[in-house]
């Protein structure tokens, strides 16, 4: 797990609520942004293909909760950040073992 924090994050940027989602919020306009540049720092990101996703998933465990982002086709990236709820409802969803971060 990252030292750095969902409550450093969310201060940092502009995450707007997942509509359906609690505890889950999308990043607006920064589809070019890697996950290092977001947490503001190096951080483990682990990286996986799941049946439930068409896009390849990246996953960074943060204090408090979790990044959780997925790379298109076309290379941009769509950054969600969730708490420790949703972060374990949506790895749950997508098939990915918490200990395989």
């Amino acid at each position: 797990m990252s030292n750095v924090s969902l409550e450093q994050i969310a201060g940092a940027w502009d995450w707007q609520p997942i509509r359906n989602c609690p505890g889950r919020y999308a990043l607006r306009g920064a589809v070019h942004l890697t996950v290092q540049e977001i947490a503001g720092c190096e951080i483990e990101v682990s990286e996986f293909q799941s049946a439930v996703a068409r896009d390849t998933v990246l996953v960074a465990e943060l204090a408090g909760g979790g990044l959780i982002s997925y790379r298109r086709a076309d290379g941009s990236l769509l950054h969600t950040l969730n708490t420790t709820e949703g972060f374990g409802r949506k790895l749950k969803q997508l098939g990915i073992e918490r200990d395989a971060l």
